[in-house]
C-alpha cells in the first residue's frame, strides 16, 4: 500500500498507545529511525504509521509499499521528534563495479555525499591485505579526502608518470549522468583554478616538493577518480572500502568545504576514529603525560566521545544525554580525599531537624554503579530482563496509586505504618506505634527481589529463609506487609517488549591525576582498578562496609570502566606519584608537535603558529637544564584567536618561560634567544651577547 494521507496526530497517538499494549514484531524494529514520544521511549517510525492506518482506516498492520524516509517525513511533518539511527554503512569501489550497503546511494547522484561524514577508508588488495593512510604530524584525520589520498599514495609512481595530457583529462567527479565530467590532475592549486576556479580542492605532496591537486568536495566527489585509478593501475579485485554514516544536525550546518593543505591521519583503528582509543581498550587504565599545552585534557575527552559513540564522534557536545552519563570527569587537587572519591560520612538534616551523619557514595562509586548495572545486565538474558522490567512498572504502578502519609498498612501481628516516602534505594515509614523507633527506611532492592522471584512469603520466617539471614531482621516484617499489599492489588504486568541490555564502555577522566595524594584518594582500590583484577575477583570490602546496608557486599570495577588520567610532566608532584599506582597505569608522551590538528580552526594562521611554536621549543631544547618536557603545547597557540602574538608572548608564554629558567646562569639572555625564536618584535633590539660585548 502507499503511505497513507489522512492520518493526524491523534491517529498516531492512538498507534503508540497501541504498540504499548501489544509490543513491536522483531521484523518491525527499526533499522535508520527512531520516532521518540514525549516519554522518551523510541518506536519505528514505519511500523507506528502501519498501524495508525490499521486504527484509521481498518487496513492491515503492514509497511509495504513506503520506505523509511517517507514514514520519517509524514511524522516530522505531523510535528514528531524522529531521531536518525547510528548506522554505519559500507561502500566497496573495484575497477568494475560500485555498491553500498546504505539503500539510498545510487551513482546517478554523488551530490547525496553532503549528507554523510566519513568514518574509515582503507585499501584491500587482491591477497586480503588491508593497506591504510599515512600521516604526517598536524595532519587531519577522518576527512572527504582520506580516501583519494590513499590512492595517490598507492599510485603515486604510476600517476606521476602520466604525461600532462593525460593528468589534465583525468575523470575526477561527474555528480549526475546529465552533469559535467570534472577532470584534472594539476601540478599546483593555481594551475587546478585557471580550469576550474574553485576553492574545492585537495593537495597531495610527493617527491620533495611536488604536488598533484584535485578537485574535492563531499565524501562521494572522489568515487570515480578512485575508481579509475583501480582500472589503470590495479590488480584484479583490488577494492578500496570507505566506511561513512548520516551527519548529525549539527555537523550538517557547518561548511561543507574542507580545504586542507595537508594530508590526513592513518586510522590504525578496529572501529574507533582516533588512534589513541585502542591503547585505551586494551589497557583499561592509560596516563597521558607531556609538556603544559599538548591537549591533553581534550584528547582524553575526544577519545571517551570515540569510544562511547563507537567511532561515530570526536566531539564530545555530539553524543546523546544518554552516552554523556557513560563518561565522568573529575580534576585531583591536593585537598581531594578518599570521601570525596569512594565513600564518606556527609552532614546531614535529620526528619525532626537534627544534625546527623550519612554514607554516601563519592563520584568514582557512583559512576561505576552505573557501570556494573549495565554490566550486570548484559548478562541476563531477555526473559529475567522482561520479568525485571514488569515487576519495576508493577512497583512504580503501587506507589504512585497510594497516598503518602494516609493509606494506611499493618503488618502480620497488627502493628499500623504508613509510607511516606519513596527513591530509588528507600522506602520510608512511619510507625506512630512504636515508642521506640517510629521512623525506618526499607531497601527497595529487596522487595523487588522478592517480586522477582515468584515465590510466596505469608511469615516473616519465610523472608528471613530466602535472604539466608539466620536471624530475622524487624525490617522483614515491613517488607513482608508491603509485598502482600502489592499482591493483593493484582496489578497486571506489563507487555511492553524488552530488549536485551547492550555492554557498554564506561570512561571516567581524571585530570591533573599527580596532583592529589594517591593513596589517600584510592585507598583499597588500588588492587580493584588493576586491569588483571578487574570483576568480582578483585572485589574490596571499603573502607566504611560495616556501615553499608548489606555490610558483607564487596565492591569491584567491571570490565567495562576505562580511566584516563592526565599530568604534565614538569609539575613537581609528578616526582611523588605514587609506584604501586604507576603500575597499574600504561603512560603514553604526548609532545608537542603531535596535536598540531587542534590548531586548525585558527585557519590561515595555523602555518604561521606552528612555525613560532617549533622555532620557539627548538631554542628550549639548546638549553641543557631543559628537555622536550618543557615544550610548549599547540593549545598554549589556541589563544591567537582572540591576541596577537605579541601578547601571547607577553602574557602567556613570557612568565612560563621565566618560571622555567628562574635561577639558572645568564638567565636574561636565555629568555632573550626565546623570544627572537618565537619572533617577538623587542627581541631584534639587542641579542643574547650584548652584555658580553659591554
Amino acid at each position: 500500500m502507499a503511505i497513507p494521507k489522512n492520518l493526524t496526530k491523534q491517529s498516531v497517538f492512538d498507534a503508540i498507545q497501541y504498540i504499548e499494549q501489544n509490543g513491536i514484531p522483531h521484523h518491525n524494529q527499526s533499522t535508520k529511525y527512531d520516532l521518540i514520544a514525549d516519554s522518551g521511549k523510541k518506536y519505528p517510525p514505519k511500523y507506528v504509521i502501519a498501524v495508525a492506518s490499521h486504527l484509521a482506516n481498518n487496513t492491515d498492520i503492514s509497511v509495504d509499499g513506503y520506505n523509511a524516509v517517507e514514514a520519517k517525513n509524514l511524522l516530522e511533518g505531523l510535528g514528531f521528534v524522529i531521531n536518525t539511527k547510528q548506522e554505519k554503512y559500507e561502500l566497496l569501489i573495484t575497477a568494475d563495479n560500485i555498491t553500498s550497503s546504505d539503500d539510498q546511494f545510487t551513482i546517478d547522484n554523488l551530490g547525496l555525499g553532503d549528507n554523510y561524514k566519513p568514518l574509515d577508508a582503507y585499501f584491500r588488495n587482491f591477497d586480503g591485505v588491508v593497506i591504510r593512510r599515512k600521516y604526517n604530524k598536524g595532519e587531519r584525520r577522518n576527512s572527504n579526502q582520506t580516501m583519494p589520498r590513499l590512492a595517490f599514495q598507492l599510485f603515486e609512481q604510476s600517476i606521476a608518470a602520466l604525461s600532462v595530457e593525460e593528468k589534465e583529462d583525468f575523470p575526477i567527479c561527474q555528480y549526475t549522468p546529465s552533469s559535467e565530467m570534472i577532470r584534472g590532475i594539476f601540478p599546483s592549486v593555481e594551475a587546478l583554478k585557471k580550469r576550474r576556479n574553485s576553492i574545492e580542492y585537495l593537495t597531495y605532496s610527493y617527491a620533495g616538493d611536488r604536488l598533484f591537486v584535485i578537485y574535492c568536495w563531499n565524501i562521494f566527489s572522489t568515487i570515480l577518480f578512485v575508481q579509475e585509478c583501480l582500472k589503470r593501475f590495479g590488480k584484479k579485485s583490488d577494492e578500496f572500502v570507505l566506511t561513512y554514516r548520516e551527519k548529525d544536525k549539527k555537523e550538517a550546518a557547518q561548511p561543507e568545504n574542507e580545504e586542507v593543505l595537508v594530508e590526513e591521519q592513518i586510522m590504525e583503528f578496529n572501529g574507533y576514529a582516533n588512534p589513541y582509543s585502542n591503547n585505551l581498550v586494551e589497557s583499561k587504565n592509560v596516563i597521558f603525560r607531556g609538556a603544559p599545552g599538548t591537549g591533553k585534557t581534550y584528547l582524553a575527552k575526544e577519545i571517551a566521545t570515540d569510544i562511547i559513540s563507537n567511532g561515530y564522534f570526536s566531539d564530545y557536545t555530539m553524543l546523546s544525554n544518554e552516552q554523556k552519563k557513560q563518561i565522568e570527569f573529575v580534576q585531583f587537587h591536593p585537598s581531594y580525599d578518599y570521601t570525596d572519591f569512594v565513600e564518606g560520612l556527609r552532614p546531614t538534616t535529620n526528619s525532626d531537624g537534627s544534625m546527623g551523619f550519612e554514607l554516601q557514595d563519592g563520584i568514582f562509586k557512583k559512576f561505576v554503579a552505573k557501570a556494573r548495572k549495565n554490566f550486570e545486565d548484559s548478562q541476563k538474558s531477555k526473559e529475567v530482563i522482561e520479568k525485571e522490567s514488569s515487576v519495576q512498572e508493577i512497583i512504580d504502578e503501587f506507589f504512585s496509586n497510594i497516598e503518602f502519609g494516609v493509606d494506611e498498612f499493618e503488618i502480620t501481628r497488627g502493628t499500623k505504618f504508613y509510607i511516606t516516602g519513596v527513591d530509588e534505594k528507600h522506602i520510608y515509614i512511619s510507625i506512630p506505634e512504636n515508642k521506640v523507633t517510629d521512623t525506618l527506611s526499607l531497601n527497595i532492592n529487596e522487595l523487588r527481589e522478592m517480586l522477582e522471584s515468584g515465590q510466596e512469603f505469608t511469615q516473616r520466617k519465610d523472608v528471613k529463609q530466602f535472604f539466608g539471614k539466620l536471624h530475622g531482621s524487624q525490617h522483614y516484617s515491613y517488607d513482608l506487609a508491603i509485598f502482600n499489599a502489592i499482591k493483593a492489588r493484582n496489578l497486571p504486568a506489563s507487555k511492553t517488549v524488552v530488549k536485551q541490555e547492550k555492554l557498554k564502555p564506561y570512561i571516567f577522566i581524571i585530570d591533573e591525576i599527580n596532583r592529589g595524594e594517591i593513596s589517600k584518594i584510592f585507598g583499597e582500590l588500588f588492587f580493584a582498578i588493576d586491569p588483571g583484577y578487574r570483576g568480582e575477583v578483585g572485589a574490596v570490602s571499603t573502607q566504611y562496609a560495616n556501615l553499608h546496608e548489606k555490610p558483607d557486599e564487596k565492591f569491584y570495577i567491571p570490565e567495562n570502566v576505562y580511566i584516563i588520567g592526565t599530568m604534565n610532566d614538569i609539575d613537581r608532584s609528578v616526582d611523588s606519584f605514587d609506584f604501586a599506582m604507576r603500575r597499574r597505569f600504561r603512560f603514553i608522551e604526548v609532545k608537542a608537535d603531535e596535536r598540531l590538528e587542534m590548531l586548525d580552526s585558527l585557519g590561515d594562521g595555523k602555518e604561521e603558529a606552528i612555525h613560532r611554536m617549533t622555532a620557539l621549543n627548538n631554542e628550549i631544547s639548546k638549553v641543557e637544564e631543559l628537555n622536550e618536557n618543557y615544550h610548549i603545547g599547540a593549545s598554549y597557540f589556541l589563544k591567537l584567536k582572540v591576541l596577537s602574538v605579541e601578547q601571547l608572548w607577553t602574557d602567556y608564554l613570557f612568565p612560563l618561560l621565566q618560571e622555567y629558567v628562574r635561577g639558572m646562569y645568564d638567565e636574561e639572555g636565555i629568555m632573550k634567544r626565546f623570544a627572537r625564536a618565537y619572533g617577538y618584535i623587542e627581541a631584534q633590539e639587542g641579542d643574547g651577547n650584548d652584555r658580553n660585548q659591554d
